[in-house]
């Protein structure tokens, strides 16, 4: 069997990592256009932040980690045609040109995805970057050395980061975005609010509710950004719009959703039986709706690429699908979120309801406690939860593990009122806040 993968990030390394186990008689050629592998962008601001010291410690393989397991890694290949019909693909080598022709019996695209660019006049200024691999952290943190006034556009995970990092490291920082509130895909007003009076009390500029029209410079080189409402002054802009999926070798072969993101079902299977797909650069079942949503995260992707070894030759394990949590800290406050929030449910259509609970962590006969926000919302007709969003000084970001399991087993408000968990005064209350908000719910 002839194995050819086309990318090797997460989802990439992932499924190479397994199938080179699984299949030892296989020839597995990987294509790369990186010099490197498996590097995690989510470590960008922490290296930015100096909390990282080592960015190579963002790097969890190599190339010769899976050379090691018998596979072939052609590094620095573009893959520029792929026939899905008659197996073939062409790649070329970057840095002598030379033109490589290849066949596979089973492929698997882990392509990923790339930072949004729109058509904005000036966008290709030198002092203009992007915030997606290693060679692009490495870029920022040279460049923000002599920067003095930096404007992150995209208040997503990553821009919010950012953000972060610049103001703690005394820059003076302007944050845009076109909604009306920070990080609005992730968490409802309650919280935002929060997050962003912490950046306003410490310098940083808000301008949100703004849309980028064009960024002004001198010889190549951007002294501004102009939005609908003002003028921003910058020695460094990093774009933090967003994602899309590296789809377009494969456009028109296989189904895709609009965006390009390609549709696989429970076992990584495309449109087409012998194409597996996996990570960034695909649409999964999202749990809170039943229906393909695309989620560009790590966790998505190391676990999709691990079923693409396991489902290669014949439906083994099926996805569970995703609830997309994820994690943030800012500053002082633990963040973790789950699911939908309310306003993008309300947005949907959905009929859904929503608890929100002020808690304690712990009694307050203990010497200290913290307080915690939760919220939870549900549908108003089955209960079924669909989304939940904590936020506290005390790291108690577990819990939305334990919500993200109740959404994907389809749990009520009323049966999270009475789950079973451990009560000590060190760490919770009797009454878990979890069970809680179930409780608060059924009133």
């Amino acid at each position: 069997m002839k194995i050819a993968v086309i990318g090797s990030t997460h989802a990439g390394t992932a499924a190479i990592t397994n199938m080179a186990k699984q299949y030892p008689d296989a020839t597995i050629n990987v294509y790369e256009k990186n010099d490197n592998v498996s590097f995690l962008s989510c470590g960008i601001a922490l290296h930015v932040g100096g909390i990282v010291k080592d960015p190579n410690g963002l790097f969890y393989s190599s190339p010769d980690e899976l050379m090691k397991l018998g596979v072939n890694m052609f590094m620095q290949h573009e893959v520029t045609n792929i026939d899905v019909e008659s197996k073939t693909l062409v790649a070329k080598n970057l840095i002598n040109n030379e033109i490589v022709e290849d066949t596979f019996d089973k492929l698997v695209l882990t392509t990923g995805s790339w930072p949004v660019i729109p058509p904005i006049e000036g966008i290709l200024m030198k002092n203009v970057l992007l915030c997606k691999n290693f060679h692009h952290a490495n870029t920022i943190i040279d460049k923000a050395k002599t920067a003095e006034r930096i404007v992150v556009v995209g208040a997503g995970y990553i821009g919010i980061e950012l953000v972060e990092a610049f103001e703690m490291s005394g820059k003076d920082v302007t944050l845009i975005d076109g909604e009306e509130r920070i990080l609005s895909k992730y968490l409802d007003e309650s919280f935002t609010d929060v997050l962003e009076e912490d950046f306003k009390n410490r310098g940083v500029k808000l301008a949100l509710g703004e849309s980028v029209t064009r960024f002004k410079g001198v010889e190549n080189k951007v002294t501004a950004v102009e939005t609908s409402k003002g003028l921003y002054e910058a020695d460094l802009v990093i774009l933090c719009i967003g994602f899309k999926p590296n789809t377009d070798l494969v456009k028109g072969q296989i189904d895709m959703l609009e965006n390009g993101a390609i549709k696989v079902d429970d076992y990584m299977r495309t449109s087409n039986k012998d194409v597996f797909a996996a990570g960034d650069s695909c649409a999964i079942r999202y749990n809170p709706t039943g229906e393909h949503a695309y989620i560009p995260l790590a966790t998505n992707a190391v676990r999709m690429g691990t079923l693409v070894a396991k489902n290669l030759l014949k439906p083994t394990i099926r996805y569970m699908g995703t609830q997309g949590t994820s994690g943030i800290k800012i500053y002082d406050q633990n963040i973790a979120t789950t699911g939908l929030t309310e306003t993008t449910a309300l947005r949907m259509g959905m009929n859904v309801k929503s608890i929100t609970i002020y808690e304690h962590d712990r009694p307050e006969f203990m010497p200290t406690y913290e307080d915690i926000q939760l919220k939870v919302v549900y549908e108003e007709d089955t209960k079924r939860i669909v989304g939940a969003q904590v936020m506290s000084k005390v790291d108690v970001t577990q819990s939305i593990n334990t919500l993200s399991v109740c959404i994907q087993n389809n749990m009520t408000t009323e049966e999270l009122g009475f789950v079973d968990f451990f009560f000590q005064p060190h760490y919770n209350k009797p009454w878990n806040f979890l069970n809680q908000a179930g409780l608060q719910a059924m009133s």
